[in-house]
């Protein structure tokens, strides 16, 4: 046996049964509870919500990254994938092309925005996006799933 067909001992058998019934779901729990949590960050960015900035200080704060990020552009375009993409990752609709997207942003906001500040999240460092990033990874690689808008249409994109 390979993979996930192996069995295994479990240290409380008793959960067994629940684990089996709920492994089906893991996937879809995870794309849907990561899209939902990208999408308030867009709606700072987009929207003033949630204690958000205007636009001119997240410009301002993407341009400690270098003159070519110091441009709105960026915000909303960083905006707009968080709000929609989170949204569209959670439905999973075009699931592939939003988490490649966000697997670019992550990297970009743990090793060039993050980096000078070190490991730990709470300082501010490349901690979270990392982990988002990686969690986006396994979303890309494993697509929308079962439960998917793309499933659905029977294209996963």
């Amino acid at each position: 046996m390979t993979g996930t067909d192996e069995k295994v001992s479990l240290i409380f058998p008793a959960l067994g049964r629940i684990y089996e019934t709920i492994r089906p779901a893991t996937h879809t729990i995870l794309r849907v509870t990561m899209g939902l949590f990208f999408v308030p960050h867009g709606a700072q960015k987009l929207l003033g919500w949630f204690h958000g900035r205007p636009i001119e200080e997240y410009v301002k704060g993407f341009g400690r990254m270098g003159e070519f990020w110091a441009n709105p552009g960026w915000v909303y375009y960083i905006g707009c994938l968080e709000f929609f993409g989170g949204l569209l990752l959670a439905i999973g609709l075009v699931t592939r092309v939003v988490a490649i997207q966000l697997v670019c942003f992550m990297a970009m906001a743990a090793f060039v925005a993050n980096a000078p500040r070190g490991w730990f999240w709470t300082q501010g460092g490349i901690e979270a996006p990392l982990t988002w990033g990686i969690v986006c990874f396994v979303i890309l690689i494993h697509g929308g799933g079962a439960w998917s808008v793309d499933r659905a249409i029977g294209r996963e994109f």
